[in-house]
């Protein structure tokens, strides 16, 4: 089992050391670059599971084929400011080319979908904070904004990152997490993310969840999704073997 750190899931460094526009960095993202770091050190793994997304709201500078095309809130002369969706979009399409480029791959590849944050009275930066104690009820809130846009980003460039996996005998699948997390604005640190000795006057951490908390969820379905996967190799070696049997 291994844990590696790619927040952007491609190729980027951190290239400006003033903290960028917002003070929460500016990224050079190579988004049709595979990030070394991972990608050659998971050929033999049996599983993967990708999930990346709010990294995606920090300033970032984009290329592609080595050149400059574009921006989010880069705030730089003459750079197009193409947003985040357009980075993200274009990083899930290069990690999923990135396993399924892989020669000797095999593996399961999972996708965990985008875990909503809940700010409440304004933005992570403007005071914003998540004090809620019981979860929503389902007809309390709904997936809307920038979290329904990073969901369905996922959603559709997973579907056809599958469609090329599939003819490469391989396994592609959605952890769909959004929806339960949607409902569960109680699950974060809010003020007490921090270490005691932290200034915690700064920000409110409605993103991070707390443990043990509604990310257990997530265990649960990937165990649940394991077990169907093993109980659905086991039927289709046994399909197979009939096949062999009546062919003879």
């Amino acid at each position: 089992m291994a844990t590696f750190w790619t927040p952007h899931l491609v190729k980027g460094r951190d290239s400006d050391p003033n903290g960028g526009p917002t003070n929460t960095g500016l990224f050079s993202l190579y988004l049709d670059e595979f990030d070394d770091n991972w990608s050659t050190q998971v050929e033999d793994f049996d599983y993967i599971l990708l999930s990346a997304g709010h990294w995606f709201y920090r300033p970032a500078v984009f290329y592609e084929r080595s050149r400059l095309v574009g921006c989010h809130y880069c705030l730089l002369p003459n750079v197009t400011d193409l947003g985040m969706y357009y980075g993200y979009r274009r990083a899930l399409r290069t990690t999923f080319r990135a396993i399924t480029s892989l020669k000797n791959y095999k593996g399961i590849t999972y996708l965990r979908t985008f875990a909503p944050s809940h700010f409440e009275n304004g933005l992570w930066n403007e005071g914003g904070n998540c004090v809620r104690t019981r979860p929503f009820r389902s007809n309390e809130t709904v997936l809307e904004g920038p979290n329904m846009e990073f969901y369905m980003t996922q959603v559709e460039e997973f579907r056809a990152a599958e469609r090329v996996a599939r003819k490469r005998g391989l396994k592609f699948r959605l952890l769909d997490t959004t929806q339960a997390m949607l409902l569960r604005p109680d699950g974060h640190p809010s003020r007490y993310g921090h270490w005691a000795h932290e200034n915690v006057t700064l920000y409110n951490d409605c993103v991070h969840w707390c443990l043990p908390g509604p990310i257990d969820t997530w265990n649960d379905f990937l165990l649940e999704m394991l077990k169907t996967e093993r109980l659905r190799s086991a039927e289709e070696r046994l399909h197979s073997k009939d096949r062999k049997l009546l062919v003879r």
